[in-house]
């Protein structure tokens, strides 16, 4: 199986960073997610109830960008991939996130951390379709 659900550039303003300018005066920040997660029963039914809603997994990702301040863009991604799969029925979950405009001498449009993580809990995957939030 290889169905994917894509949130793409989500766009957030956190406080996210290792130095105290960072922390206090915050910036932008972008994820991308992609989501392995069967599809079958939605592209059959055409409901919502058999896939993961996009719109919660979109406000699991806001929250958490815009709650609690990370020193390393790492301890944020494992936090998002973390929520996703206690949250979401879905087999894996791909993060990458950016520090849009570092603190870097010269010219650095992003700073990206990418990483994968998969469901450890196959009960969270066995007849519920349906998220938890």
């Amino acid at each position: 199986m290889k169905d994917i659900i894509r949130l793409s550039s989500m766009s957030f303003y956190g406080y996210h960073g290792v130095t105290a300018a960072e922390k206090e005066t915050g910036g932008l920040f972008e994820v991308d997610c992609e989501l392995e997660v069967d599809l079958s029963d939605a592209s059959r039914s055409d409901r919502l109830g058999d896939t993961v809603d996009y719109h919660h997994v979109h406000r699991v990702i806001r929250d958490t960008v815009e709650g609690k301040a990370f020193a390393l863009l790492e301890g944020l991604a494992g936090r998002l991939a973390a929520k996703i799969l206690d949250t979401f029925p879905v087999y894996s979950v791909t993060l990458r996130v950016r520090k849009m405009n570092p603190p870097i001498p010269g010219y650095v449009k992003y700073i990206e951390v990418e990483l994968t993580r998969s469901q450890g809990d196959p009960s969270k995957l066995i007849g519920n379709r349906n998220t938890k939030s």
